[in-house]
């Protein structure tokens, strides 16, 4: 299994750059950062542990993912730069698609996209996406982005997301940029990601993921999808062997390692600590 490391951006602490350097130093396989554009202060959306609150005020001061990820990859040459999770619903598509060309093409295709639904509904809503709509707006924002990334005359035509014939450039070396979907491994998301997306990024408090990922793969199958999912694993505590061995039994890809955002010598030596620990030697 591959090994990333995810950094909850915020105002404060290490530099995505500056992290992601030193994680390719020490031989990890991906860089990830989160995403939130805002939170309003009066919410009724739940946070997904089912807290009122917010775990902590990190939240509120995200960095903007695909500047983080820009200054990440002008400082690294191997690294895979993706996100864990982000909104792409939050954002404009055609805008959208065009950064996350911009930022493939210029990384030489390192970029994968984490994306979720969006948990915070009163944060989808100042973007004027309806709650109970998120997963099919974010449906279109993928085809409208694949067709723009990969078609010479792109169109597309959906409740969210309208354009007529068009060019666009860059095209993404990889051609259509992966697409990893971070939440819960319930049936109906394990039926989107099988028809719409390439992979299933874990929550942190996610259980049962043995019997999730065989779900994933027959749904993967029962849409005829070739080849396998993409599963990546959010490790939110000391893995026992036992979890080990599920998460190798569930054909998981990638192990997520978390680190504190807090200043550049703290989380260097935190981080020296878990790639020792992991036995990485560095590239």
């Amino acid at each position: 299994m591959r090994n990333g490391i995810v950094l909850f951006t915020s105002d404060r602490g290490i530099t995505p750059a500056a992290l992601a350097k030193a994680a390719e130093e020490r031989g990890f396989d991906t860089f990830y950062v989160p995403e939130h554009t805002h939170i309003p202060v009066r919410r009724d959306a739940l946070h997904p542990t089912g807290g009122e609150d917010l775990p902590d005020d990190r939240y509120m001061r995200t960095l903007d993912p695909w500047v983080s990820l820009a200054t990440a990859a002008a400082v690294t040459e191997r690294i895979g730069l993706a996100t864990a999770v982000a909104l792409p619903v939050e954002s404009d598509p055609i805008t959208l698609a065009k950064a996350l060309a911009t930022l493939d093409h210029l990384s030489g295709g390192r970029l994968t996209i984490g994306a979720g639904f969006g948990w915070n509904t009163d944060e989808l809503a100042d973007h004027h996406v309806p709650g109970g709509r998120r997963r099919t707006a974010l449906k279109e924002y993928l085809e409208a982005m694949r067709a723009l990334w990969t078609q010479e005359e792109a169109s597309y035509d959906g409740e969210f997301v309208s354009f007529g014939p068009s060019w666009a450039y860059p095209k993404p070396p990889q051609g259509r940029i992966p697409v990893i979907i971070g939440a819960g491994g319930g049936p109906k998301t394990m039926a989107w990601i099988a028809r719409h997306a390439d992979g299933w990024m874990t929550t942190p408090i996610e259980t049962g993921i043995g019997e999730k990922a065989a779900l994933l793969r027959k749904e993967w199958a029962d849409a005829g999808r070739t080849g396998s999912p993409d599963v990546r694993i959010l490790v939110a505590k000391k893995p026992t062997p036992e979890d080990l061995a599920e998460w190798s039994a569930a054909g998981a890809a990638e192990l997520i390692w978390g680190v504190p955002d807090a200043d550049e010598a703290t989380v260097l030596k935190y981080l020296d600590k878990t790639a020792a620990r992991l036995g990485l030697t560095g590239r």
